[in-house]
């Protein structure tokens, strides 16, 4: 079992040292719009593209947006450079677990190989040991999404599942997929499976896209095509690009696939704002396959009112997104 009063015991003056830092600088609108920016284009895979904006909220002291920034600086160079390990120092003082995990995983980047590694202000193992630290306080007042980092840190499956049960819908999800890909114990095949499809409903429910298509996927197992219609519909109109595709596929064709409605209209007007999903993933090239065929069974009326629809559904919906993992490489 873990002992959280015994471990919150000696992380307190650890803590003490993040108390000035920890709360967050208050960003101008310009800021607070360009932080907004700069993480949509990098969840759309355009880390070049988001760095001028994370520039701008992380001049503010904003700790994510430094997260954010060493994250785009990091992957577009494909190892951690000098700049992206100051925008990761400056978020970790602030208090960041994130930017303190990253830092903790230097010795393993691929900077290692190529003995160019730039000098830190404090050891990998530090920043992990203050990671480890932080959250643990954070767990012990009842935080679910340090429960989970705590997961990420330490790999004790007890995190998750406290995480999970906390509420957090990453850890929901996590555990789920978890269970999908074998992990935990169970004495029955159905066991497993109603815990798959427990975890993978409450992190839908909790608003998770990728989530949200997990358990669409439960529901065609067991021929619950309504429910299924309902949770890609969900998915898709949360931003999540590929449940945009799978969706504006379906009905783009005369006899869609699972019930749904034709609406070729709708179709072309989802597919075409896939288009400026051009800075990574496969969903761009799908779509380059499928949006010319949907196109076809358009008239020339039909046709501008998919593009006026297109603009509708973008100034109302949440920006597309592949919902990267934060913490993901």
């Amino acid at each position: 079992m873990i002992n959280l009063k015994k471990l919150f015991a000696t992380t307190f003056c650890v803590l003490l040292i993040f108390l000035c830092n920890t709360a967050n600088a208050t960003l101008t609108k310009e800021q607070e719009e360009a932080k907004k920016k700069g993480i949509e284009l990098y969840n759309q895979y355009k880390a070049i593209s988001a760095i001028e904006f994370l520039e701008i909220a992380a001049k503010g002291g904003d700790n994510e947006a430094l997260y954010y920034l060493g994250e785009s600086i990091r992957k577009n160079n494909r190892y951690m450079t000098q700049e992206a390990q100051k925008a990761y120092e400056e978020s970790a003082k602030k208090g960041d677990i994130y930017s303190m995990i990253r830092l903790g995983g230097a010795d393993q980047d691929l900077c290692v190989t190529m003995n160019n590694c730039s000098s830190s202000e404090q050891s990998p193992k530090d920043w992990m040991n203050k990671a480890k630290n932080l959250a643990t306080d954070q767990a012990f007042h009842g935080d679910a999404e340090s429960m989970y980092l705590l997961w990420e840190i330490t790999g004790n499956d007890e995190w998750l599942e406290k995480s999970a049960e906390k509420g957090f819908a990453l850890a929901q999800f996590r555990l789920a997929t978890k269970y999908q890909e074998g992990g935990g114990m169970f004495l029955l095949p159905s066991s497993r499976s109603d815990e798959i499809e427990k975890w993978m409903k409450a992190a839908a429910e909790n608003g998770y896209p990728p989530a949200m298509m997990g358990f669409a996927a439960t529901r065609i197992e067991k021929a619950d095509l309504s429910s299924f219609r309902k949770w890609n519909e969900k998915a898709a109109a949360s931003g999540y690009a590929s449940a945009v595709f799978g969706y504006a596929s379906y009905i783009g064709e005369a006899e869609p696939k699972y019930g749904f409605e034709s609406d070729p209209v709708k179709s072309y007007a989802l597919l075409s704002n896939l288009l400026e999903l051009d800075g990574g993933g496969n969903v761009i090239n799908n779509v380059n396959d499928v949006l010319p065929e949907v196109e076809k069974k358009l008239s020339k009326e039909q046709l501008e009112k998919a593009k006026e629809l297109a603009k509708t559904w973008k100034a109302t919906h949440p920006p597309l997104s592949f919902f990267p993992d934060k913490l993901g490489y």
